[in-house]
């Protein structure tokens, strides 16, 4: 099954097997795959894999989400953060966007850099700020934008990144929000909104079933 290119009309039931379409802000459903974990299951979303079509309205919904924290600058986190930055920028009204990124430069500073890993890539690196970029996010109210906030452990990265330039974010944007495990990490004053939430999933009789009480409390659309 080809997944990540268009909307369903609706939402399907549980239990579910190898696959869920989820809610979306406008009541249509994005299917989405399931990664069994052992003992619990969760979405999968590769935003970069996506069609455009879907990238789009997934980019306004966060947009739509962001629009109250009155961010003036948006910082994407690498690598699928990218994808969806210059979309949420573009539809806030920016005129640009600003890039954390993995690869380092020759002119590109320690001081500007944090180690990251990550649930779903392997090992440790770090993630650099280019310092000739730096003006663009001082004094300013940034908000930093990935594609999935799972256990929480790139976007924790991304606010030490900021942190090394003075900067606290008005709050975390991402495109789906994947159940509650990065909640008890997370600083409460740094508001996370999504296009949309998921829960984990616990195995049930016939497949894998939602579990209600880990869709996360997130700020969204409409």
């Amino acid at each position: 099954m080809e997944f990540w290119q268009r909307f369903d009309p609706a939402p399907d039931r549980a239990p579910h097997q190898g696959s869920m379409a989820v809610p979306m802000p406008d009541g249509s459903a994005l299917r989405l795959p399931l990664r069994d974990y052992g003992g619990v299951a969760v979405t999968g979303l590769i935003v970069n894999q996506a069609s455009f079509a879907v990238l789009r309205r997934i980019a306004g919904w966060m947009a739509e989400a962001a629009r109250p924290l009155g961010a003036e600058v948006v910082c994407g986190l690498p690598t699928l953060g990218h994808a969806l930055a210059p979309l949420v920028a573009e539809a806030l009204g920016h005129p640009n966007w600003v890039a954390a990124g993995y690869s380092r430069k020759r002119w590109y500073e320690e001081g500007l850099s944090v180690p990251v890993s990550s649930s779903t890539t392997p090992g440790e690196r770090r993630m650099w700020l280019a310092p000739r970029i730096l003006s663009r996010l001082e004094g300013r109210r940034v908000l930093l934008v990935d594609d999935v906030i799972s256990t929480g452990s790139s976007a924790l990265a991304g606010l030490a990144l900021l942190r090394r330039v003075g900067v606290r974010p008005v709050g975390l944007c991402v495109a789906m929000a994947q159940g509650d495990r990065w909640v008890p990490s997370w600083p409460a004053d740094v508001p996370v909104c999504a296009a949309f939430a998921t829960p984990l999933l616990r195995p049930g009789e016939g497949g894998w079933v939602p579990d209600a009480a880990t869709v996360p409390g997130v700020l969204l659309p409409g």
